[in-house]
C-alpha cells in the first residue's frame, strides 16, 4: 500500500521533510516508493499467553501458545478455569490481562473483567441494572492470581459497567481504565425507561483501588459503543496508537488511528462507513512476536464459535485484514486478551499450568 503525504494523512502527522513522512510506524516515501511498516518483533518474546471466558462459563482461562506461533494456542490447567469469581455475580466476562507500566513493568500483572453471569438473569436486565464494578485481581508472576476485589466506577445513574480494558498512560504515569456504559435520569431510579446510548467512559489509576473520578472518553451519539482496545504503536513511549472497537448498533468492528496520543485526534480510515468485520465484538489485538509490522486481531464472532484470528501487515486500516489459518485456534473461545511473554515466564507458565 502506497501513501501520500497530503488529505487525511497530514492530519495524523507532521512531515519530517519534502521527500518522507512518518505515520504510526509507516516510513512513506512521497515520491510513491514502497511504504515499509516497523512494528514490534522482539526476540526477548518467546509466545503469547491468552486469557479468554468460555461462553456459558464465565470463569478466566488460560491458554498457551505453541512458542511464538501467535495462531496456535493449548488450554491451561486442563482446560480447568485459573480463575473462578468469588464476589458480585460469581461470574467474569471479557477478562484482560494488562502488564504493569511505570514502577511496576515486568513485575506486576492484572485481570480486570465485567461482573456479568448471564445465566442468573437476562441482556435486558443487566444492562439496565447490572453491575457498576469491575473486577479486578493481581499477580506478580503471572503464575498467582489473588486480591480479588470489585471497584464500583460509576454511579447510580449507570446501567452496566461492560468489557473493561487498560493501558498504561505515559504521558499521565498511571493506567487508563475505560470501559462502556449507558445511563438514565436521576429522575429514574429504577431505571425503566429510555437510556443514552452506550459511551466509553474512563478513570486513571494508579493501582486499580482507587479510581479518579469517571469521564466519557468516546461518544458517537446516537450510535451505541462498546468493547474498546488500543493497541500502542512505534513502542510504549510513543504518541501512536490504533483504537479497535465495536459499532453495538450496526454490529460491526472498526478501527481509528491516532499519532496525537490517546487524547489526540483519532481518524477512522476508508471514513465513518469502514468497518473491519460484521457480526462480531471483543476487538483483541497484538503485534507478531517475530514478524516486523505484523498484527493479529481475534474477533468473537458471538453467535457462533467465539474467537476467529485475522491478520494485517497494514492494521492502521479497515479494508487490509485477511482472516488467518485458525487450524489450529481453538474454537469457542470468547472475548478476551492476548499478552506476549518472555521465556521465562512463557516456561513458568508452562510448567505451573501445563
Amino acid at each position: 500500500m502506497v501513501w501520500t503525504c497530503s488529505g487525511t494523512l497530514r492530519g495524523l502527522a507532521a512531515l519530517l521533510s519534502s521527500w518522507t513522512c512518518l505515520v504510526l510506524g509507516y516510513a512513506i516515501d512521497v515520491g510513491g516508493h514502497s511504504s515499509v511498516l516497523s512494528g514490534r518483533a522482539d526476540p526477548n518474546l518467546a509466545g503469547y499467553l491468552g486469557v479468554f471466558f468460555l461462553g456459558a462459563d464465565p470463569f478466566v482461562y488460560f491458554y498457551l501458545s505453541n512458542g511464538n506461533d501467535p495462531l496456535s494456542f493449548k488450554a491451561l490447567n486442563r482446560g480447568s478455569p485459573i480463575i473462578r469469581p468469588t464476589k458480585g455475580t460469581g461470574g467474569v466476562r471479557d477478562p484482560t490481562v494488562i502488564p504493569g507500566g511505570g514502577s511496576e513493568a515486568g513485575t506486576k500483572w492484572y485481570i480486570i473483567g465485567t461482573d456479568l453471569d448471564i445465566g442468573k438473569t437476562s441482556w435486558d436486565a443487566a444492562q439496565r441494572t447490572g453491575s457498576r464494578g469491575i473486577f479486578v485481581w493481581e499477580s506478580t508472576d503471572l503464575i498467582n492470581w489473588g486480591n480479588e476485589r470489585l471497584v464500583i466506577v460509576e454511579d447510580a445513574t449507570a446501567g452496566m459497567v461492560w468489557a473493561p480494558e487498560a493501558i498504561w498512560d505515559p504521558a499521565k504515569g498511571q493506567y487508563l481504565v475505560h470501559w462502556a456504559s449507558k445511563f438514565y435520569g436521576t429522575s429514574d431510579p429504577g431505571h425503566t425507561g429510555s437510556p443514552s446510548n452506550t459511551r466509553i467512559r474512563y478513570a486513571y489509576t494508579s493501582d486499580f483501588k482507587t479510581f479518579t473520578t469517571p469521564q466519557t472518553l468516546i461518544d458517537k451519539s446516537p450510535t451505541n459503543i462498546i468493547d474498546l482496545t488500543f493497541l500502542p504503536l512505534n513502542g510504549a513511549s510513543s504518541n501512536s496508537f490504533l483504537r479497535f472497537m465495536k459499532d453495538e448498533t450496526r454490529k460491526t468492528v472498526f478501527v481509528e488511528v491516532s499519532s496525537t496520543g490517546l487524547f489526540g485526534t483519532w481518524t477512522r480510515p476508508g471514513g465513518d462507513s469502514a468497518i473491519i468485520q460484521k457480526g462480531v465484538e471483543g476487538p483483541a489485538a497484538y503485534w507478531d512476536n517475530t514478524v516486523p509490522g505484523k498484527v493479529h486481531l481475534l474477533l468473537d464472532f458471538y453467535g457462533e464459535d467465539g474467537y476467529r484470528p485475522y491478520e494485517s501487515s497494514d492494521p492502521a486500516s479497515n479494508s487490509a485484514w485477511t482472516a488467518s489459518n485458525r487450524a489450529a485456534f481453538p474454537r469457542n473461545l470468547r472475548h478476551g486478551s492476548v499478552l506476549p511473554v518472555d521465556r521465562k515466564a512463557y516456561e513458568a507458565l508452562r510448567a505451573r499450568w501445563g
